[in-house]
């Protein structure tokens, strides 16, 4: 920690004397402690290049967010920056280095060397791309002439890290949510030879692999994909719903994955870009997904659907379904690389596997229910009652939200025909794999239409 040296008291000072400056070392004090609370927000630029036997890492933060430095300062406030520097490789030490992890393949690297910092003005702009941020750091420091008061300066740190080679696959976990209520990470990977992959962390995103390969991706995927599912209360429900009726595993597995085929359509276009991006149309999905929820509520309430029905209607609302998948996903796909598409189709396989355990759970549970608390009929009744309670209200909420935008029809244009028509090949295509995939499957299983 950075101690701030307090003046001597000198002799013949007056008693009066004595109290004025006590009092006003008292303010400083409160003012500067005010000042050095942890920041609501900070955004962490950061490039990360791999040159030769070298991995450097430049950051740049607000300078506020060093919080245990007391800030050289001269005249009415200002930074005094020819006092600061000397303070700042110990502070780029204690705040980014120690918490900053990277792996060169397996292997852990070694904590880093402080090569270079800097203080820079707010309105700098150098940081746009890597050889303006590098020319920055070789820069002479900012003149100490500048008023510049302390919390509005930036801080500029160069990190340099030993690695055997500049190809390696190469894994970050920033880990500099420390910074403040709310830490934003913006990095851009340089690999030698290829294009900047940018990612943007909120927090602390754990380990990122910055070029992964397709089945690391997949992994990934695969459990967002279980977990997504798991965590998703509106999907749930509308499983629940599918399910509540019959209570055959075998046939409910069809009726699950035409969801998953139908979802699976939605978000591959998404991911390509082939949705709407107006701002009303997250709002007006949100609202539909509570629609098909209530929709099966009620009709497990009204009773008659057949597995075949129920099988087409999955189908039907896997669609608008598969929408409300890519808004979760759309800062997640940043850790696919370049394999999005085994990532999208690795997270659908874990939305399945993540439903089929739900079946697994939920085909026993009701059917001790039923069979030992209340009659089949009623307590169909009485869950899909609750059920359709929660999407109605789901559903005036999401309304209301939705009609605070003005919808605006697209331009119908040559793109956007071309979109069209490739996500119609995609609907088509997947649609006939699916009813293919139905046909194999029983059409009755004894279970009653």
């Amino acid at each position: 920690m950075i101690h701030d040296p307090r003046p001597a008291k000198q002799p013949g000072q007056t008693g009066g004397n004595c109290l004025r400056n006590a009092l006003l070392l008292a303010l400083l004090s409160f003012a500067r402690a005010a000042a050095h609370d942890i920041p609501a927000d900070v955004t962490a630029q950061v490039f990360l290049k791999p040159e030769g036997h070298h991995l450097r890492l430049l950051l740049r933060v607000p300078l506020g967010a060093m919080r245990d430095v007391v800030f050289p300062e001269r005249g009415p406030g200002y930074l005094d920056v020819e006092k600061l520097l000397p303070l700042l490789p110990d502070a780029a030490t204690v705040w980014i280095a120690q918490f900053v992890t990277l792996y060169e393949g397996d292997t852990l690297l070694r904590k880093p060397r402080i090569a270079a910092v800097q203080v820079s003005l707010p309105s700098d702009r150098s940081f746009a791309s890597w050889e303006q941020a590098l020319a920055h750091m070789n820069a002479p420091p900012l003149d100490s002439s500048q008023d510049l008061v302390w919390n509005q300066a930036l801080f500029d740190v160069l990190l340099d890290f030993d690695i055997a080679s500049d190809h390696a696959a190469f894994s970050i976990r920033p880990n500099l949510q420390h910074l403040a209520a709310r830490t934003v990470t913006v990095l851009r990977f340089l690999p030698p030879g290829g294009d900047v992959r940018a990612y943007e962390f909120l927090g602390d995103p754990g380990l990122v692999m910055l070029d992964p390969r397709w089945y690391q991706a997949a992994r990934r995927f695969v459990a967002l994909g279980f977990e997504h599912i798991l965590d998703g209360t509106d999907h749930l429900l509308f499983l629940m719903c599918l399910v509540i009726p019959f209570r055959r595993f075998r046939p409910l597995v069809g009726v699950v994955t035409a969801f998953t085929v139908a979802h699976s359509i939605t978000l591959i276009g998404s991911a390509f870009h082939l949705a709407p991006d107006a701002l009303w149309f997250p709002p007006l999905i949100e609202t539909l997904i509570a629609v098909s929820i209530l929709y099966m509520a009620l009709e497990n309430i009204a009773g008659g659907s057949s597995v075949q029905r129920r099988w087409l209607m999955a189908f039907g609302f896997g669609l608008i379904h598969g929408f409300g998948f890519s808004f979760a996903l759309q800062q997640t796909l940043q850790f696919a690389g370049s394999h999005l598409l085994t990532s999208l189709l690795s997270f659908n396989l874990g939305v399945e596997l993540g439903q089929l355990l739900v079946l697994a759970l939920l085909i026993p549970a009701l059917g001790l229910l039923f069979r030992f608390v209340v009659a089949e009929r009623m307590g169909t009744i009485i869950l899909s009652a609750l059920v359709a309670h929660t999407a109605w209200h789901w559903m005036a909420e999401r309304y209301d939200h939705l009609r605070q935008f003005r919808f605006e029809w697209p331009v119908f244009d040559a793109a956007w025909f071309a979109g069209a028509t490739r996500l119609t090949m995609w609907i088509l295509i997947l649609t006939g794999l699916a009813w293919g995939a139905r046909r194999l499957l029983p059409q009755n299983d004894g279970i009653p239409k």
